[in-house]
């Protein structure tokens, strides 16, 4: 009787203490929002020169020259670059306002910066992982196309966040519809017909199935042993890890890749658990992304059901984040 009911007080303050961590890192998140917007605002890059701040400031403005390349189209403008450079502003303006652009192009920067710190201490190439070699040599030919097909769209990506680029093509659909509404509020009236055309354009071009982000869900959907099977960061690369272990824990991708900053690790510990991880597995991710910090003792504890359940009690969403 005593044995179980110190088993039982184990359990709560292990989960008290988990649900306390969650807590305070959705808080960091949502205030992160606030920061990065007021950040954003700042013109004085000298003073914010931070890597992650830049690369999301450069992704929202190309975003904004995107659209304003193809209104200059559209409107028969001759001299494209000064149209562009003439009418810049008031889009990126409006999306460093728009939560769920702003964690979008966020989760992505931190995404690209683990990759690079990946590299760098283990040599994992942010491009062909060794899943994704054996993907791409798959006696299934309809795994081997979509695997090469990611492939080409992650050594494009690789190239995009070097130059801090995010391409209409490869946003998700909800929020390339929002970055299409943002854009109807800030247009003048003259180009309202022309704005018309473009937005027409683009959501008939449109194809979220073939975006890198797509692409990378149809192929771990496709995994015989499932989405966990994708959880070992060393061979599936960063990339393939986000993806799996959105799927597998059922969160949001751009929320999984937040929860790899050191300042969300119960997030990241809880999301490893929905997913299925038992602890030696847990302990051997957490020693590549952040082997400077110690596991808390009796994660083990919460089982895969119960973290599932504390992740979902949370209830941050992209709106607020």
């Amino acid at each position: 009787m005593m044995e179980a009911a110190t088993t039982e007080l184990a359990d709560d303050s292990v989960e008290f203490a988990l649900r306390e961590e969650l807590a305070r890192g959705d808080e960091l998140i949502v205030s992160a929002k606030q920061v990065l917007r007021h950040l954003l605002a700042n013109h004085d890059r000298s003073i914010f020169s931070d890597a992650v701040l830049a690369r999301i400031r450069g992704m929202l403005s190309h975003v904004e020259s995107q659209l304003l390349t193809f209104l200059a189209e559209k409107s028969g403008v001759e001299d494209r670059g000064n149209f562009v450079e003439q009418r810049s502003g008031p889009l990126k303006v409006a999306l460093a306002s728009n939560a769920v652009a702003l964690t979008h192009a966020h989760s992505l920067a931190i995404e690209w910066q683990l990759a690079e710190r990946l590299q760098r201490s283990g040599g994992l190439d942010p491009v062909l992982s060794p899943m994704l070699q054996r993907l791409v040599a798959s006696d299934d030919a309809d795994t081997a196309e979509i695997a090469m097909g990611f492939l080409t769209s992650q050594a494009r990506f690789v190239q995009q966040q070097r130059r801090m680029e995010l391409p209409l093509t490869e946003l998700p659909g909800d929020l390339l519809h929002g970055v299409l509404q943002a854009w109807s509020a800030v247009v003048s009236e003259a180009d309202a017909e022309a704005v018309t055309a473009v937005e027409r354009d683009l959501r008939n071009a449109f194809d979220e199935g073939r975006s890198r982000l797509g692409l990378m869900a149809r192929l771990v959907t496709g995994f015989k042993e499932g989405a966990a099977s994708g959880l070992n960061i060393s061979d599936s690369g960063v990339a393939l890890f986000l993806t799996s272990m959105a799927l597998a824990s059922g969160q949001d991708r751009r929320l999984v890749a937040l929860s790899t900053h050191e300042d969300q690790l119960a997030r990241l510990l809880l999301s490893l658990r929905s997913a299925g991880l038992e602890r030696e597995a847990v302990f051997a991710l957490l020693a590549v992304l952040h082997p400077e910090i110690a596991i808390p003792d009796g994660m083990e504890i919460v089982g895969p059901d119960r973290a599932a359940e504390l992740l979902s009690d949370s209830s941050i969403a992209l709106a607020e984040a």
